[in-house]
């Protein structure tokens, strides 16, 4: 069974960093894209940044300059490192992963359970 778990969220001043954590796990054959998602209180989830199997990242523009992605393939790892925090990215980030399986031919979208991040003074 593949799953995902986030880690590295928590409570930082603005202008702080973070750096979240998402590592897959499980019977896995391959992994595609692993992204970032957030979804702050009342407003719908929202990709931050993406970063495929190759190593190229996309941002969602309010991140731009201030968050960085990278991969461990080895690991099976995504670092979404979080710089100059503002209290706008305070949600629950989201971990997903185009996953295939080793019992399966297709790939799959998995989701982890989230971790909050919260910016505040």
């Amino acid at each position: 069974q593949v799953q995902l778990v986030e880690s590295g969220g928590g409570l930082v001043q603005p202008g702080g960093s973070l750096r979240l954590s998402c590592a897959a796990s499980g019977s896995i054959r391959s992994i595609n894209d692993m992204t970032w998602y957030r979804q702050a209180p009342g407003s719908q989830r929202e990709l931050v940044a993406t970063v495929t199997s190759g190593g190229s990242t996309d941002y969602a523009d309010f991140v731009k300059g201030r968050f960085s992605l990278s991969r461990d393939n080895a690991k099976n790892t995504v670092y979404l490192q979080m710089s100059s925090l503002k209290p706008e990215d305070t949600a629950v980030y989201y971990c997903n992963a185009i996953i295939q399986p080793i019992t399966d031919y297709f790939f799959m979208s998995y989701w982890g359970k989230g971790t909050l991040v919260t910016v505040s003074s």
